[in-house]
């Protein structure tokens, strides 16, 4: 069950479809990071692709010596640049597929606006989705909700089913679902979604060996995860640094040279990334050491070239040792420049207090360090935010609570009136009133005691304690305890349930696909595949709660 690996099996049937020769890959605004995140440019070469552009490039030079591989999302807009490239086609033939269902007027209009003859297929591959891992996909979608309303933008609701009903066809799954209970958006996403897998019965007619289930959550029954600061490698880049369609932006880092201002982060075309992405902060100093070793001994190998042998052999292996060399400087680069942020602003401390938030330690213990963090110089405006609003919905409704101190404390700081407002913000966003599910479970005395010295057992690293909601929800569905009431079913209650998909609206972390990945190890009988709108740090997840 590995969207990544459905992604790979369409894209090379396309390039097997179009033949031998030289071949385009013409693509749109929502396919083009599709492809770059699931190839690299030089895998796609060896299979004679030569030439990626966009279908909306009006611009672009007649190649009738090429085939044309076209590949994008149907849209009306798409459709009508498609029609358009038809009745003046710059390419000698093409073959045509649509990442989703198609409506089979788009396809009359494309029949008719083929008047050279030149289409030799249309096809459906169902590859909506922006793959990030083999269980993980994203929508790059931030704002889904207007900042006077709590409900769906009418397009973004869409493209969000539209994008379900495609990984669902993709891996072949007919769910069973469950949803949110208090969440409007994931009861309206179930709703989508089931109404198109109603209307298009025909394409699920496949052999079903298990049940699967479609789980819909809403980022706002646990607001805490995306405010905390991240220790494993992928989530710390994309937290102080992010990460964009696998490419991260070095262009501030202090005396950065020119080729490394923006750098490619992508598991698929990064061996060191790829068994580096959940290594913990400590863990990725020692294997930067290796890597720099190992590096080293390595030039200092090319170095001795004595022969002509020799010289051919470092000639073919250049290649590969350039890339070596890139890989090397690009790390060195990025755990430089995190180790100066941590350093710098003070986050092991801060950090060290929102773990202790978390677990709902002592409240008079937890003001006091909030009041000295906020006190303290080095400590970022970011990280004051994040201390602030963690505060707000980890301790509200306890006896004492009050933010207002640590709210007048930003202003003393020079905070913008608009940041502070985001303590209220995040209340109308996830406080208890809003939010599904128990985020803090029973919330009695015994039960946080006993909650907090659980979290403290074991615990090899004090800044990873915390465990995002979603994992706790999904062990309760293994062991039969989610309750009904705050997640119902929707088309069905089977017995047992096999995989499962989660569906976050409103934003995933890298934190929360870090646990997934455990849990995936963990229960191979109820294996995750974690889709969502965006992939959140927490500046993108301010922005979105700063509208509410």
């Amino acid at each position: 069950m590995s969207v990544l690996t459905a992604i790979k099996l369409y894209i090379n049937k396309m390039i097997d479809n179009c033949g031998k020769g030289m071949k385009v890959f013409l693509l749109g605004k929502d396919t083009l990071p599709l492809v770059s995140i699931t190839y690299a440019q030089s895998d796609l070469l060896k299979k004679e692709v030569y030439l990626f552009e966009r279908i909306d490039n009006s611009a672009r030079e007649s190649m009738k010596h090429m085939r044309c591989i076209v590949f994008l999302r149907p849209t009306p807009e798409n459709i009508q640049h498609l029609c358009a490239e038809l009745k003046n086609p710059r390419y000698g033939n093409y073959h045509i597929f649509f990442s989703n269902i198609i409506a089979k007027p788009d396809i009359l209009k494309l029949a008719n606006a083929d008047e050279h003859e030149c289409v030799k297929e249309i096809q459906e591959f169902y590859a909506d989705y922006i793959p990030l891992l083999d269980h993980v996909y994203n929508l790059n979608i931030k704002k889904i909700s207007s900042a006077v309303s709590t409900s769906w933008d009418r397009s973004c609701l869409k493209r969000s089913a539209d994008s379900l009903i495609s990984v669902l066809l993709a891996l072949r799954k007919y769910p069973v679902m469950r949803f949110s209970a208090k969440s409007e958006l994931a009861r309206n996403l179930v709703n989508s979604t089931y109404d198109i897998m109603k209307e298009h019965s025909h394409l699920f007619e496949f052999r079903r060996s298990d049940t699967p289930l479609l789980l819909v959550l809403d980022r706002r029954d646990d607001p805490i995860t995306p405010l905390l600061n991240q220790w494993t490698y992928q989530a710390m880049v994309h937290e102080l640094l992010g990460i964009e369609n696998n490419r991260v932006d070095l262009s501030e880092v202090p005396g950065i040279s020119k080729d490394m201002r923006e750098v490619i982060m992508s598991p698929e075309q990064d061996s060191f990334f790829k068994d580096s992405l959940y290594s913990d902060f400590g863990e990725i100093g020692i294997k930067i050491k290796d890597l720099v070793d190992k590096f080293q001994k390595q030039q200092h190998s090319t170095a001795a070239i004595e022969s002509i042998t020799d010289m051919k052999k470092f000639v073919d292996n250049y290649p590969q040792f350039k890339k070596f060399s890139g890989t090397v400087s690009k790390h060195v680069a990025i755990v430089g420049e995190l180790s100066r942020i941590v350093q710098d602003y003070n986050l092991l401390e801060v950090s060290e207090t929102e773990q202790q938030m978390t677990t709902q330690a002592s409240h008079s213990e937890v003001q006091q360090k909030i009041s000295s963090l906020l006190r303290n110089p080095k400590v970022r405006e970011m990280e004051i935010i994040r201390l602030v609003l963690l505060y707000c919905i980890c301790y509200e409704g306890q006896s004492g609570h009050n933010p207002r101190q640590f709210i007048e404390a930003m202003r003393n700081r020079g905070i913008s009136e608009a940041k502070c407002k985001l303590a209220t913000s995040i209340m109308n966003y996830g406080g208890k009133a809003v939010r599904g599910g128990q985020l803090f479970g029973e919330e009695t005395k015994i039960a946080m005691t006993k909650k907090y010295f659980k979290g403290l057992q074991g615990v090899e690293n004090i800044y990873t304690q915390h465990k995002p909601y979603m994992i706790d929800i999904l062990q309760q569905l293994q062991l039969g305890r989610l309750k009904e009431t705050d997640f119902p079913w929707h088309g069905g209650s089977p017995q047992r349930i096999g995989e499962i998909i989660v569906f976050v609206v409103g934003g995933i972390t890298y934190e929360e696909i870090k646990s997934v990945h455990e849990w995936n190890i963990s229960n191979p009988g109820n294996k995750v595949v974690l889709g969502s709108t965006c992939v959140h740090n927490c500046r993108s997840f301010l922005e979105a709660v700063s509208s509410h």
